[in-house]
């Protein structure tokens, strides 16, 4: 039962809550970047280099045959995954700079200083001090 208590603790600390909203709100965003570098953003460029679909890109290593499928290395799909990543990465640099500067903002801002000590007081806290070493 001590196992079943630890973990639960473990499960319910703030930070590991907080990992799993971070991880499941990034796969979702990489569905929304997938689907926006494949269905908006490669088609115009397919488009522009002359009817390309990256998709059907491949490179055929062995035809098909009766018994086997065609062999294909899909150097299309390996582009636009390579596209996926570049346009997160932008993303999650845009989203750490933007939290670094609010950051940089807050640490910026001055403490307040306590209150200047009254010339009266600091010379009765010296004349007390001195009458303390004679005594």
């Amino acid at each position: 039962m001590s196992m079943l208590h630890e973990f639960k603790a473990f499960a319910m600390r703030g930070n590991v809550v907080d990992m799993a909203v971070g991880i499941i709100i990034g796969a979702a965003f990489g569905k929304i970047v997938s689907s926006f570098v494949s269905d908006v953003i490669m088609p115009p460029i397919g488009v522009l280099l002359g009817g390309v679909n990256f998709r059907d890109l491949a490179v055929v290593i062995q035809q098909a045959t009766e018994s086997q499928a065609e062999v294909l290395i899909k150097y299309g799909m390996f582009v636009q995954t390579i596209i996926d990543f570049i346009i997160i990465a932008f993303a999650v640099f845009v989203g750490v700079k933007a939290m670094n500067s609010m950051k940089k903002k807050e640490e910026a801002k001055p403490e307040p200083t306590p209150e200047a000590t009254p010339a009266d007081v600091l010379l009765l806290t010296e004349i007390r001090d001195l009458l303390k070493k004679q005594a």
